[in-house]
């Protein structure tokens, strides 16, 4: 009987029917992403050989994220969140069947791979501000809301899981168009499930502001607002000094470990098969939970991992530290999250998750950018280990 509440606990926010047709569509979708992005990393550094280019890969395709996401924030704030992401499935659609073409015409550069990544991080930045607060009016119950927020991590970390995976077989026998092209038809399933969602009449906001008036009570939503701005400091601190750890995992698959494509896919799901774990164990955490304290304890975990996991060259030993990394990152990742969306008002919270998007799209691409810098001084494993380092240090901003 306990055993049985504790599994309706966990998937309770399954019992709202938009959200679980979200969650389906999502599942779908998130895989061939994570496909696109293990593809579009392991044929740049196929190509160029360049810890360097791997940092401005993800800087291209990330920092057109923090250059809009203010926009998008206001736009979610403005506008039918619905539609927006609806349009925005639309559009990284188009942008991975573009991406497709080019591979399979097989006369590709570095230049126009980077260039449709730069797109599809403008996409993003309006994608992400509407995509996370619509999943409060997906949720009627909102005592359901932490445990939907879990939920939704535990699917992007299913994904990760086991796109890479599938990323590394097709990548060796069928190329990366085929993975673009695979990504492509997943927001077929995403689209759908948008399309068969019944969501409240959306009622247009009575008075609208200038942009820069929004801007500016954002800034000082989030300024006054002490809860969520710690949450937003650390996040940002992460995502320019640890996190960025993954942009040298191609680095690691061909030189530390001498393998393949496979070997690649191989270390992202070990990853991702931590995050999945630790999304389950977040989803199954109960309201009343201290989560700052399994905030400080998971930040901990993440940096000792990464320290262990840049010291050990045998592999079955590091994918245990990188398993474990991937539990870590993504309990940081999805607390500072749910603490700073539950802590947000309704009116507010479009805004405030551009300005997150700012702290992640906008840390994460500069910090991949120094930590390819650092890579080609002192190799691969000093940076992660550098990585770790930080991580580490960060906890005190919790305590």
């Amino acid at each position: 009987m306990i055993k049985t509440e504790r599994i309706t606990n966990t998937f309770r926010a399954f019992g709202n029917r938009n959200y679980s047709l979200f969650f389906g569509g999502q599942s779908v979708s998130q895989i061939g992403t994570w496909m696109q992005r293990t593809g579009v990393s392991w044929v740049v550094y196929t190509m160029t050989h360049s810890a360097f280019m791997l940092g401005l890969t993800v800087f291209v395709s990330q920092f057109p994220s923090f250059l809009f996401s203010l926009l998008g924030g206001i736009a979610s704030d403005r506008y039918n969140r619905y539609k927006v992401l609806l349009i925005t499935q639309i559009a990284s659609m188009v942008q991975a069947v573009l991406l497709a073409i080019l591979t399979y015409a097989n006369h590709y550069r570095v230049w126009e791979i980077l260039l449709l990544s730069g797109i599809l991080g403008v996409i993003n930045a309006f994608d992400v501000p509407a995509r996370q607060p619509l999943i409060h009016e997906m949720v009627t119950d909102k005592a359901d809301l932490p445990n939907a927020l879990a939920l939704n991590s535990s699917m992007v970390n299913l994904a990760r899981l086991i796109g890479p995976a599938l990323s590394g077989i097709i990548l060796v026998k069928f190329g990366a168009g085929t993975c673009f092209l695979l990504n492509a038809v997943s927001f077929v399933a995403v689209i759908i499930s948008l399309l068969l969602m019944k969501l409240p009449v959306y009622v247009t906001a009575p008075v609208k502001k200038k942009i820069r008036s929004d801007l500016s009570d954002g800034f000082t939503y989030l300024k006054n607002t002490s809860s969520i701005r710690i949450m937003m400091l650390m996040l940002g601190l992460i995502s320019l000094l640890v996190l960025p750890y993954n942009t040298l995992l191609p680095v690691f698959a061909k030189v530390v470990f001498k393998g393949d494509a496979a070997t690649y896919g191989y270390i992202n799901s070990f990853i991702g098969a931590g995050a999945v774990i630790s999304s389950v164990f977040l989803a199954s955490v109960k309201p009343e939970a201290n989560l700052k304290f399994i905030l400080l304890i998971n930040t901990i975990v993440l940096g000792v991992s990464l320290l262990l996991f840049s010291q050990f060259s045998y592999f079955p030993l590091a994918m245990f530290f990188a398993a474990l990394s991937g539990f870590g990152m993504m309990c940081q990742t999805t607390i500072c999250l749910t603490i700073i969306q539950v802590d947000s008002d309704p009116e507010m919270r479009g805004r405030v998750m551009s300005y997150v998007a700012m702290a992640y799209f906008g840390m994460l691409p500069l910090g991949s950018l120094i930590i390819g810098v650092i890579s080609q001084k002192i190799g691969a494993p000093a940076a992660i280990f550098f990585s770790g380092y930080n991580c580490t240090y960060y906890c005190g901003f919790i305590l």
